[in-house]
């Protein structure tokens, strides 16, 4: 048995080293995969170009599946050059029967390869596109084109603008691809001097540009191979697509950086094995069809140390009551919800939010001023933004809390008025649960990024599974910004873990609150507040600090979304 997940490559050999099978394999062992490398057609080129592709017999293709399906059977498929209608259904025979057995899916990443990027022969004959529209797309989990492929499998012209690439994805995904990433789709509009290198992105569970700064690289022979390669190695690794697709990017960027000359034209990308722990890598995600802006880090760093979460000022005041007298409480969040209070209209409900905030704003301002946490207003975005624009609220005094789907139910109009606020000091900060999610909250200009749950959690209902310091402590290496542990924490030693994993703050709902059988509350809220504290600070020290991972761990079941797909 391999102890590493197989993943089969349909593709063509490159006689020249540069793409193909060639980096299918140097993209594979950077992931940490077992390659097995297929056949499907043989060419003749070098740097310049493509002479001549000659497809494999069928009967050879098949020999060569059906003795990987014997002994080496795969977590993930992925092709490339395959060059006849012929090899296609030799595969696609292959699938129904790793389809029909059961257990795990096989699941499909597709680079169609279409045509050389240098002149030369063709790929692709009106059979075998044929073949990609009616056999392999339906049955796709992902495919990869560039912008070029991406037009000829729909029989339209090439996107004249970036703006035309989302529609592009979406008719792909409408003839049966369960995701679709159109590779330097930015570059439509032929703007070579534009900043970022850009890849549309449309998956079950997230959609967008997938962004990072242009290098300025000659040699790129098989960047889309590494690309489709790498995600589908992620894949094969756990991941759902859409985490995958930003490890294929932060990989495929380390690829061409890694790039070295080997012949006359462009040389062929290399591997950077560090990728996936680099965090001049990780991409930004954009909330729509416009690209994300660059990361821009507030002025004013987040403080580190508890952070406490409230479902009322009530709730808090014993807290802020010890805070007076124990240092070590940064942040206070009130999380008031709505369904908590449904005998209040509307109107009702936002004069009792209005003033829970202004009473806890009077309760901090009344500490000493070193004591003093930020505080932080959960979800209620449209009363924040609405106070903050009438003069009501001083945005540079609050900070606000979103969740994901939160901020993309803001639509573009909101995460304007949203960045507005930023702009006049609000403190934003935003849950993140996968590498996708990490990614968008990057372009967003968060103050704080929060990772969880770190451990199960009961207080909230999550399909998430628990992150482990693994992957907090992958968070606080690649995010730009602080990065808070949530979820799960209810002792010290749970606070100390948290913050040797390397975050800025730990997040506490159940492990402060007052408790029925205190016998004198405020001072055992004071010893509660004072022992997390401690932790928090033996946590910090050098000798506790846990050593960063390379590689992140997935956090989602790909069975969800290959249930989204169905």
């Amino acid at each position: 048995m391999s102890d590493r997940p197989v993943l089969w490559s349909v593709a063509g050999n490159d006689s020249g080293g540069g793409a193909g099978l060639s980096a299918d394999a140097r993209a594979a062992e950077g992931c940490a995969v077992h390659l097995c490398p297929v056949v499907a057609s043989i060419t003749a080129q070098n740097s310049l170009g493509v002479a001549r592709v000659v497809p494999v017999a069928a009967e050879v293709l098949d020999a060569q599946l059906a003795a990987l399906a014997a002994d080496l059977r795969p977590s993930v498929i992925k092709t490339g050059l395959i060059g006849s209608a012929e090899g296609v259904a030799v595969l696609m025979r292959w699938l129904a029967r790793f389809d029909a057995e059961g257990g795990p899916r096989v699941r499909l990443v597709v680079d169609p390869v279409l045509g050389a990027s240098a002149g030369g022969a063709a790929f692709c004959d009106d059979a075998l596109l044929a073949a990609y529209r009616t056999q392999i797309l339906p049955r796709a989990d992902l495919i990869t084109p560039n912008r070029r492929e991406a037009a000829r499998l729909l029989g339209v012209a090439d996107a004249a603008t970036p703006a035309e690439v989302p529609a592009q994805a979406a008719a792909l995904r409408a003839l049966g691809a369960g995701a679709v990433a159109i590779t330097g789709g930015d570059s439509a509009d032929g703007a070579a001097d534009r900043t970022d290198a850009l890849d549309w992105i449309d998956t079950p569970l997230a959609r967008g540009w997938l962004a990072l700064p242009r290098l300025d690289a000659r040699h790129t022979h098989g960047t889309g191979c590494t690309f489709a390669t790498s995600a589908a190695a992620a894949m094969a690794r756990g991941f759902v697509t859409a985490d995958a697709l930003v490890l294929a990017k932060m990989a495929t960027t380390a690829a061409i950086a890694a790039g070295h000359a080997a012949g006359q034209g462009a040389g062929p990308v290399g591997f950077d094995a560090g990728f996936a722990g680099d965090a001049r890598r990780l991409p930004r995600l954009g909330c729509d069809e416009t690209p994300p802006g660059p990361v821009v880090v507030p002025p004013e760093r987040w403080p580190g140390g508890l952070y406490a979460i409230s479902d009322s000022f009530a709730q808090a005041m014993p807290l802020l009551a010890a805070a007076a007298e124990v240092a070590g409480l940064c942040a206070l969040q009130l999380r008031i919800k709505r369904a908590a209070h449904r005998g209040l209209d509307d109107a009702a409900f936002a004069e009792a939010l209005q003033a829970q905030i202004g009473q806890a704003q009077a309760a901090i301002a009344a500490l000493p001023a070193e004591r003093r946490p930020v505080l932080v207003i959960n979800d209620h975005h449209a009363l924040v933004l609405d106070a903050i624009e009438a003069g009501r609220l001083d945005a540079a005094s609050i900070a606000l809390h979103l969740g994901q789907e939160d901020m993309l139910a803001l639509g573009a109009a909101g995460r304007a008025r949203l960045a507005a606020a930023q702009a006049r000091g609000l403190r934003l900060g935003l849950s993140s649960h996968s590498l996708w999610e990490l990614a968008r909250a990057t372009a967003l200009q968060p103050a704080y990024v929060a990772c969880g749950p770190v451990w199960a959690t009961t207080t909230k209902d999550m399909p998430w599974t628990p992150q482990g310091l693994h992957n907090l402590g992958w968070w606080a290496r690649m995010a730009p910004v602080p990065v808070v542990g949530i979820g799960g924490v209810l002792d010290e030693t749970q606070v100390e873990a948290v913050m040797a994993a390397g975050a800025a703050d730990v997040c506490l709902v159940r492990a402060l609150a007052a408790q029925p059988g205190d016998a004198d509350p405020a001072a055992a809220q004071r010893e509660r507040l004072a022992r997390m504290a401690a932790a928090c600070q033996r946590g910090r020290e050098p000798s506790a600090a846990l050593a960063a991972p390379l590689w992140p761990r997935a956090s989602l079941d790909p069975a969800a979304e290959a249930g989204i797909v169905a």
